[in-house]
Protein backbone atom coordinates (compact mmCIF):
# COMPACT_ATOMS: atom_id res chain seq x y z
CA UNK A 1 0.00 0.00 0.00
CA UNK A 2 1.74 3.52 -1.30
CA UNK A 3 1.81 6.21 1.39
CA UNK A 4 -1.05 7.87 -1.41
CA UNK A 5 -3.71 4.72 -0.55
CA UNK A 6 -3.46 4.69 3.24
CA UNK A 7 -5.31 6.90 6.25
CA UNK A 8 -4.11 10.25 7.18
CA UNK A 9 -3.04 8.49 10.26
CA UNK A 10 -0.70 6.15 8.51
CA UNK A 11 0.99 9.05 6.38
CA UNK A 12 4.73 9.67 7.55
CA UNK A 13 5.79 12.84 10.08
CA UNK A 14 5.78 16.06 8.17
CA UNK A 15 3.75 15.02 5.57
CA UNK A 16 -0.01 16.40 5.28
CA UNK A 17 -2.52 13.42 4.43
CA UNK A 18 -3.56 13.05 0.33
CA UNK A 19 -6.29 15.50 -0.41
CA UNK A 20 -8.71 14.15 -3.11
CA UNK A 21 -10.69 17.02 -3.94
CA UNK A 22 -7.65 19.38 -4.71
CA UNK A 23 -8.12 21.96 -7.83
CA UNK A 24 -5.98 21.10 -10.69
CA UNK A 25 -5.29 23.09 -13.90
CA UNK A 26 -7.38 22.32 -17.02
CA UNK A 27 -5.87 21.76 -20.37
CA UNK A 28 -6.80 25.20 -21.53
CA UNK A 29 -5.57 26.65 -18.74
CA UNK A 30 -1.91 24.93 -19.52
CA UNK A 31 -2.00 26.12 -23.11
CA UNK A 32 -3.12 29.47 -22.38
CA UNK A 33 -0.23 29.37 -20.03
CA UNK A 34 2.32 27.85 -22.69
CA UNK A 35 0.88 31.17 -25.19
CA UNK A 36 1.70 33.98 -22.22
CA UNK A 37 4.93 35.85 -22.04
CA UNK A 38 5.91 34.58 -18.96
CA UNK A 39 6.32 31.26 -20.89
CA UNK A 40 7.84 32.24 -23.67
CA UNK A 41 10.01 34.52 -21.90
CA UNK A 42 11.05 30.84 -19.68
CA UNK A 43 11.73 29.17 -22.74
CA UNK A 44 14.00 31.61 -24.11
CA UNK A 45 15.71 32.02 -21.36
CA UNK A 46 16.40 28.48 -21.21
CA UNK A 47 17.34 28.29 -24.91
CA UNK A 48 19.67 30.93 -24.54
CA UNK A 49 21.95 28.95 -22.26
CA UNK A 50 20.91 25.38 -23.78
CA UNK A 51 21.71 25.59 -27.24
CA UNK A 52 25.19 27.68 -26.97
CA UNK A 53 26.39 25.21 -24.26
CA UNK A 54 25.39 22.28 -25.93
CA UNK A 55 26.98 23.54 -29.20
CA UNK A 56 30.48 24.61 -27.28
CA UNK A 57 30.06 21.07 -26.13
CA UNK A 58 29.55 19.29 -29.12
CA UNK A 59 32.23 20.86 -31.02
CA UNK A 60 34.74 20.04 -28.10
CA UNK A 61 33.51 16.46 -27.95
CA UNK A 62 34.44 16.08 -31.72
CA UNK A 63 37.45 18.30 -31.48
CA UNK A 64 38.75 15.61 -29.06
CA UNK A 65 37.63 12.86 -31.16
CA UNK A 66 38.99 14.09 -34.40
CA UNK A 67 42.48 14.65 -32.68
CA UNK A 68 42.31 11.15 -31.79
CA UNK A 69 41.59 9.73 -34.87
CA UNK A 70 43.62 11.79 -37.17
CA UNK A 71 46.64 13.90 -34.92
CA UNK A 72 47.95 10.41 -33.26
CA UNK A 73 51.12 12.05 -32.89
CA UNK A 74 49.60 15.23 -30.96
CA UNK A 75 47.60 13.14 -29.03
CA UNK A 76 51.10 11.22 -27.86
CA UNK A 77 52.83 14.25 -26.71
CA UNK A 78 54.61 13.23 -23.31
CA UNK A 79 53.64 16.12 -20.83
CA UNK A 80 54.89 14.65 -17.62
CA UNK A 81 56.07 10.50 -17.54
CA UNK A 82 53.17 8.18 -19.26
CA UNK A 83 50.75 11.18 -19.53
CA UNK A 84 50.23 12.48 -22.35
CA UNK A 85 48.54 15.22 -23.98
CA UNK A 86 45.39 12.50 -25.05
CA UNK A 87 45.04 11.56 -21.74
CA UNK A 88 44.94 15.03 -20.49
CA UNK A 89 42.42 16.44 -22.96
CA UNK A 90 40.17 12.68 -22.48
CA UNK A 91 40.27 14.03 -18.56
CA UNK A 92 39.21 17.34 -19.46
CA UNK A 93 36.20 16.08 -21.25
CA UNK A 94 34.80 15.01 -17.65
CA UNK A 95 36.25 18.32 -16.22
CA UNK A 96 33.85 19.98 -18.58
CA UNK A 97 30.72 18.17 -18.07
CA UNK A 98 31.12 18.59 -14.39
CA UNK A 99 31.56 22.44 -15.26
CA UNK A 100 28.65 22.76 -17.58
CA UNK A 101 26.32 21.07 -14.83
CA UNK A 102 27.70 23.52 -12.26
CA UNK A 103 26.83 26.23 -14.50
CA UNK A 104 23.59 25.07 -15.67
CA UNK A 105 22.49 24.38 -11.49
CA UNK A 106 23.56 27.96 -11.05
CA UNK A 107 21.79 28.95 -14.28
CA UNK A 108 18.85 27.25 -13.31
CA UNK A 109 18.39 28.49 -9.79
CA UNK A 110 18.96 32.39 -10.30
CA UNK A 111 17.27 32.84 -13.97
CA UNK A 112 14.89 29.70 -14.62
CA UNK A 113 13.57 28.98 -11.35
CA UNK A 114 12.20 32.45 -10.41
CA UNK A 115 10.60 32.41 -13.41
CA UNK A 116 9.05 28.80 -12.61
CA UNK A 117 7.78 29.93 -9.40
CA UNK A 118 6.07 33.14 -10.30
CA UNK A 119 4.13 31.25 -13.55
CA UNK A 120 3.11 27.93 -11.24
CA UNK A 121 2.18 30.70 -8.37
CA UNK A 122 -0.07 32.52 -11.30
CA UNK A 123 -1.63 29.46 -12.76
CA UNK A 124 -2.21 28.51 -9.17
CA UNK A 125 -3.73 31.55 -8.56
CA UNK A 126 -6.55 31.08 -11.27
CA UNK A 127 -6.98 27.55 -10.44
CA UNK A 128 -8.62 28.40 -7.07
CA UNK A 129 -10.54 31.49 -8.02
Amino acid sequence: MSTVDQPASAQPPGHPPHEHHQLHPSGEQFIAMQASPGFQNLKRTLRRFVFPMTAFFLIWYALYVALGAFAHDFMATPVWGNINVGLILGLLQFVTTFLITGLYVRFANRDLDPQAAALRDKMESEVER
